[in-house]
This record gives C-alpha cells, sequence and structure tokens, in this order.
C-alpha cells in the first residue's frame, strides 16, 4: 500500500518499477512525475487526462503526485487543480464547522473538572436552599404548635465532624428555619447542621484563629454572634459565610448574647472584670459594666431587655458575693451583688419563657430558682438535683412551653426534669464523656439535641 507522503527514495523506486516489473498503476503513477518537468499546458492536459471523467486515477494516485509535485519544488499553475492537494509540510489549517483534535488526556481532565465544578455547584445550591426553605418534616408542626413538649427516648441522628469539645448547641428561633442546629466548638470553628433530616454538615464557619467558646442565633435566624478565645466577637452572614462586624475585646470572649429588642447591639463578657456592650451598626464598645471580678462566666437579659443578670468566678470564704450581679442596662448601674448566698459559681443561666424567673446552673451540682423582678431573691424550697457539674460549663435550658427543664451532666447523661415541682422526669445516658448541652427542639415534639466533650452531637427524638 502506498504511503500518503512520499519519501526520498521514492523516485527510484518508481524508476524501477518501470523498467522492470511494476505493475500498470504504479507505471502511470510514474509517467505522471515525468511530466511534471514538461510546460504549464502538457501539464495540464496530463493532468486533465488523468483526473478527467474517464480517468481511472484512484485518490492514492492523486497524492503521490502532489507529494513528488511537492518535493521538487514545481512551479505550478495557479487555477491549477493540483494546487488544492493537501502539502503535508505545510502547517495544518482546520476549517470552520471542523472541531479540532483533542488528546485523550486532556479530555478526561477537562471532563473531571466540569463535573467536580458541577458537583460543587450543586451542593452549594443544595445548602443555600437548605438555608432557606422549610423542610416537609417540620412544615406540618408550624400552624400547630405542641401541647406540651415531650421527652425524647431514642437516637435519631448522630452528627461528626468537631474535632474539639463543643461547647453549646442551638436551634434556629424562627419555626420556618427551625432545623437548623448550631454548634460551636473548641476546633476554632462553628458549624450549620440539618438537624431535623439528614444530618449533614450544612456550614462550616472559620472565623475565628482561637476556639470558639460561645455562639448564638441572631433573633431573626440570618447572622450568627460568635465569641472566641482570639479576644474576639464576631458577627457572621448564615448563608455567604461573610464576617459582618469584629469586635476586639482585648480579652478572651467567654460568652456573647444579643440584646432581646435591640439585635444591633450584644454584649461580650470573659476572662476581664469588665463586661461590654457593643453597637453592630458603628462597631463601637457604647457601654461597660465594671466589677471587681476575675471573669465572666454568663450573660442573661431579663424581659423586656432592661435589666442584665452576670454570672462571675468570684467567691468569698462564706457565701458567693458578686457570683450573680443584676444590672441597669442603660445606666450600667449594679442593682444588687447579694442574689446568690453560696459558695458555688454558676457557668450557666436561662430565663423562663413565660414565668417570671430565671435558673441558675451551679457546681454544687444542682439547678437553683430566682425571680426575675426585683430583688431577684432564690427561691430555696425548689432545686433540681440529679446531674453533675464537677466544673464543667454544663448548660441548662427551658423547652418552648416552660414545663420542662433540660440539663446536661459531666457523667456524660441528659437530664430532664418538671420544671414546676423539680421532679426529675428521665435520665437520657447520651455519651460516654461530659454532656455539655442539651438544646430542645422549639418546634418538633420530643425532640432535643446534646453534645460532649469529646465533640460528638447527637439528635434524640
Amino acid at each position: 500500500m502506498a504511503a500518503l507522503v512520499s519519501y526520498e527514495d521514492s523516485e527510484d523506486e518508481c524508476l524501477d518499477q518501470k523498467d522492470g516489473a511494476g505493475s500498470e498503476q504504479e507505471a502511470r503513477e510514474c509517467h505522471l512525475m515525468e511530466m511534471t518537468s514538461k510546460p504549464d499546458s502538457t501539464l495540464l492536459d496530463c493532468h486533465l487526462n488523468v483526473y478527467g471523467k474517464d480517468s481511472s486515477c484512484s485518490q492514492k494516485q492523486r497524492c503521490s503526485f502532489s507529494s513528488y509535485a511537492d518535493r521538487q519544488k514545481t512551479t505550478l499553475l495557479p487555477n491549477n487543480p493540483v494546487n488544492l492537494v493537501k502539502n503535508p509540510k505545510r502547517p495544518c489549517t482546520v476549517s470552520s464547522g471542523v472541531r479540532p483534535y483533542i488528546p485523550k488526556r486532556q479530555r478526561l481532565l477537562t471532563s473531571s473538572g466540569e463535573k467536580e465544578e458541577n458537583l460543587k455547584g450543586d451542593i452549594h445550591s443544595k445548602d443555600a436552599q437548605m438555608l432557606s426553605t422549610v423542610l416537609p418534616k417540620v412544615k406540618p408542626h408550624l400552624s400547630q404548635m405542641p401541647a406540651a413538649a415531650g421527652i425524647p427516648k431514642k437516637l435519631l441522628l448522630s452528627l461528626q465532624g468537631h474535632q474539639g469539645p463543643v461547647n453549646t448547641l442551638q436551634w434556629c428561633p424562627p419555626p420556618q428555619r427551625s432545623h437548623l442546629l448550631l454548634s460551636a466548638s473548641m476546633d476554632k470553628t462553628f458549624k450549620v447542621w440539618d438537624g431535623a433530616e439528614s444530618g449533614r454538615c450544612l456550614r462550616v464557619y472559620t472565623c475565628h484563629s482561637g476556639a470558639v467558646r460561645d455562639a448564638c442565633w441572631s433573633p431573626c435566624g440570618r447572622q450568627i454572634l460568635s465569641g472566641s478565645f482570639d479576644n474576639t466577637a464576631v458577627v457572621t452572614d448564615v448563608e455567604t459565610g461573610q464576617r459582618i462586624v469584629k469586635a476586639d475585646n482585648q480579652f478572651k470572649v467567654m460568652c456573647v448574647v444579643p440584646h432581646p429588642t435591640n439585635p444591633e447591639v450584644f454584649m461580650c463578657g470573659g476572662y476581664s472584670s469588665m463586661v461590654n456592650a457593643w453597637d453592630s451598626r458603628c462597631c463601637k464598645i457604647v457601654k461597660v459594666y465594671k466589677a471587681g471580678i476575675q471573669q465572666t462566666l454568663d450573660i442573661l437579659f431579663l424581659r423586656g431587655g432592661l435589666d442584665i443578670i452576670t454570672s462571675s468566678d468570684c467567691v468569698s470564704r462564706d457565701s458567693a458575693d458578686r457570683t450573680l450581679i443584676a444590672w441597669d442596662f442603660h445606666t450600667t448601674a449594679k442593682i444588687s451583688n447579694q442574689i446568690y448566698h453560696e459558695r458555688y459559681t454558676c457557668p450557666s443561666l436561662a430565663l423562663h419563657p413565660h414565668e417570671d424567673s430565671f435558673v441558675a446552673q451551679t457546681n454544687g451540682d444542682y439547678v437553683a430558682v430566682f425571680s426575675s423582678q426585683r430583688p431577684y431573691r432564690m427561691n430555696k424550697k425548689r432545686r433540681y438535683e440529679g446531674h453533675k457539674v464537677e466544673g464543667y460549663a454544663v448548660q441548662c435550658e427551658f423547652s418552648l412551653d416552660g414545663t420542662l427543664l433540660a440539663s446536661g451532666s459531666s457523667t456524660g447523661s441528659a437530664h430532664f426534669y418538671d420544671y414546676h415541682n423539680a421532679r426529675l422526669l428521665r435520665t437520657l445516658q447520651a455519651h460516654r464523656q461530659p454532656c455539655l448541652c442539651v438544646s430542645q427542639h422549639p418546634v418538633l415534639p420530643a425532640t432535643a439535641a446534646t453534645c460532649d466533650w469529646a465533640g460528638e452531637i447527637k439528635v434524640w427524638h
């Protein structure tokens, strides 16, 4: 089979075939090669005889002639059809409508990259949709709120992803987005999960360079306020993950809380004798509350946001003087520091959703009840016992209707109490490590989330 491109010894082969035992087809090729040295008219006649309608020359012969003419650099007529034959020594030009050749390896890399981009786009679009839409599991419960809170019994979801202790959990306050679960961890991140159906991590926020000690939702559920050991408190947009406000407090932040009626104002406390109130619109400190304490453990706004209760680690020899301090929010004046008279610190506070009372988790392994009206007296006849604190920042929380009080325990269990008679209703063995927080779902009945010192999160139903 003759090659499409003639090599240097193709002329000698053709002459030998012409003189000797060459085939008729090869002799015709050699005859055409000899005619290339004749005048243009003779060449044109020869070309018409060969390429005419009656000619029996094949495509292989035309290619052989063209390669020989190009190799001899023969000058042909401008209108000669031989000029239309492709020269293999000239660069190949791709006509319009013809797709260029792409190596297989490049095609595979391109296709895999497009698939990854499409997959990432689908994931982000699904996450954005998950953050903004109402899940079918939550939607039936929006029209009618549960008559009474229930106690979870079985494990529904196990959420894995944090590499350090999870300090706090909180469900998103708006009922339409209540499937979102916020978690803050010592691994310098806080995350948003789908805690109702899939248990998937929807977004990871890396706004801090230190451990995230506390985080909470804004009342609208579109922003997250977080405090960290990197001395900053940050307001982050939930959907975009962008940092909106960064407040530098010059001390390690232990607790953050937004104002209940003015969400642009939030408070920060931590390893300092001061508690700062920030305005996120101008990113400036607008109020400072000073007390002779070492650190602030928790901050609680009372109903209406007029008064504040702060918890500190300051105890005296005979009583916990200045353990709980009541402040006037507007004047920053100290109302009372003689609220709690026992020698235990209070790592967390919680306000009852309906009654004029609040509770304080104590290191005496019980939860104490106080009146939220001045002079904030403690109810000595009622306390919630049965769990262990042992120095951990164990939190307590009310159900939405205020009938149940839930608390974690250093033993890894979650305890549910009847608020009115202080009776222990159920002990749920949730974790092997200390259980730091129990957050009850605001919409779904008998649903709660727990977290522990090992970084594990579980949803119970």
